[in-house]
């Protein structure tokens, strides 16, 4: 009989590449393999200075090059489909005829960066409030921010215009590797990017070409767009001993192939505390957002798969709240004199807030503030002298991260979408049965935990 075949799934993430590999049974598929890489590529902006983010290109295909000569040969070379996922909102910038030179590996051939910018990333900070309002109004229905690709391409154009004279071709990260695997002559983008970029229409699936050509928007730098789930291209070469000729979709949203590795009923909400926070749920067939944004809204819509949507309530504010609670509380004991490690800090609040189980503090935690409102910082109310002890502050803080999500899309709001159980992922929860326990009190709905959101396999399933 003949070998089953496999599906490779890569994810360039914002700090590390994963590949998957699945394999196809009379069960399902499994994952028979995976391997993670910190890129390491940060590098800072000399453009645009400490607000700037950039990320080093060479150093992330160095780490993509690394992953994948760390599976197995004899499955990589039954591979037929490769499915690519990254950061949103991202832009790099590349020469069309120039974008890589392909070489000998170890494992095959592979390609290596030649003329090609920086990647700048979704959390560049150098378009102000300012200078976004001084743009022009996208037709769009998510609002314009700094990080967003057609933001970063205007800043550049009124900045610093010859940056942009030497490139004929930019995408994300993701959409310049599927360019150079199938050597597309024209990027093609997913619906998913572009309208992580800005100035994308989702309903009728185009660019606001006629705003940007008014505003000396160099549209030819625009991809193509091609719906999440088709195919690309196939591969020019024998990548790492994948078959040449081998399918690559389209590239998608990390987001959306995150929510896609475990969202299998359209009755689930997924609830992902890591960093930040999201509490996403899929909306209805048929489902179009609205024509115009509500900057004030803290729901943003993201194109998902067929046509349809997903709501999505993103919070800055997840276990960064409890990494700088523990950093205060590190200090504090040093000004002291006392010396305390962070993580010990951290096991010794989470047992205390689990022998506390109520307190009368209100915390509200955006100490990071939140995209629809980034002036509203954090606050503690209703201090009483009873409530003072670590066990009851944790115990508060932990409420207020889930009830700020809660705020963003309200349990009224996820029972009308037909939502019937939660499911609960991310590094945050994962390791703090203190936040577990505010979630299972705060959702009237049975909480699913376990189920990791893993944004390379959701690439490779799609496919």
């Amino acid at each position: 009989e003949s070998a089953p075949t496999c599906v490779l799934g890569i994810d360039l993430g914002t700090t590390s590449v994963k590949a998957a590999l699945l394999i196809g049974t009379e069960r399902g598929q499994t994952v028979a393999e995976s391997c993670s890489k910190a890129t390491q590529a940060h590098i800072s902006s000399l453009e645009a200075g400490p607000q700037g983010m950039e990320q080093n290109v060479q150093r992330i295909i160095k780490a993509l090059n690394e992953c994948l000569a760390a599976l197995p040969q004899q499955q990589l070379q039954r591979v037929t489909h490769i499915g690519i996922s990254g950061q949103m909102h991202g832009i790099v910038f590349w020469k069309r005829d120039k974008g890589c030179k392909w070489a000998e590996g170890g494992t095959g051939p592979i390609f290596e960066p030649e003329e090609v910018s920086h990647l700048i990333t979704w959390q560049d900070g150098r378009c102000s409030p300012s200078f976004l309002s001084s743009l022009p109004l996208p037709q769009s229905h998510i609002s314009l921010a700094t990080g967003f690709g057609c933001a970063t391409v205007f800043w550049f154009l009124k900045k610093s215009p010859d940056f942009l004279k030497p490139y004929d071709a930019a995408g994300t990260i993701h959409d310049y590797v599927v360019a150079m695997l199938c050597d597309l002559k024209k990027p093609l983008m997913s619906v998913q990017n572009a309208a992580s970029w800005g100035y994308f229409d989702s309903r009728n699936k185009s660019w606001n070409t006629d705003i940007l050509k008014k505003s000396g928007f160099p549209v030819h730098l625009l991809p193509e767009v091609g719906d999440p789930g088709g195919v690309a291209g196939r591969t020019i070469c024998a990548w790492h001993g994948i078959p040449k000729g081998a399918k690559v979709g389209i590239a998608l949203g990390d987001f959306q192939c995150s929510v896609y590795s475990c969202l299998t009923e359209r009755t689930d909400a997924v609830l992902n505390i890591s960093t930040s926070a999201q509490l996403t749920v899929s909306m209805p067939q048929g489902f179009q957002p609205p024509e115009t944004p509500d900057p004030s809204s803290a729901i943003t819509y993201f194109p998902y798969f067929n046509g349809n949507y997903l709501a999505v309530a993103a919070s800055l504010n997840g276990g960064n709240v409890l990494a700088a609670f523990v950093d205060m509380v590190a200090r504090w004991t040093e000004e002291l004199g006392l010396q305390v490690q962070d993580s010990a800090i951290y096991t010794k609040i989470i047992q205390a807030a689990l022998a506390q189980n109520d307190s009368k503090l209100s915390v509200h935690p955006t100490i990071f503030g939140e995209r629809h409102i980034p002036e509203q910082l954090a606050s503690v109310t209703n201090i009483a002298a009873s409530d003072l002890s670590l066990g009851h502050v944790t115990r508060a803080l932990c409420r207020g991260i889930v009830e700020n999500l809660c705020s963003m899309l309200p349990v009224q709001r996820l029972m009308e979408t037909g939502v019937r159980r939660i499911l609960g992922s991310g590094s945050a929860l994962a390791r703090n049965e203190v936040l577990r326990q505010e979630v299972e009190r705060i959702f009237p709905f049975p909480v699913v935990y376990g189920k990791d959101v893993d944004a390379a396999l959701g690439a490779a399933m799609v496919m």
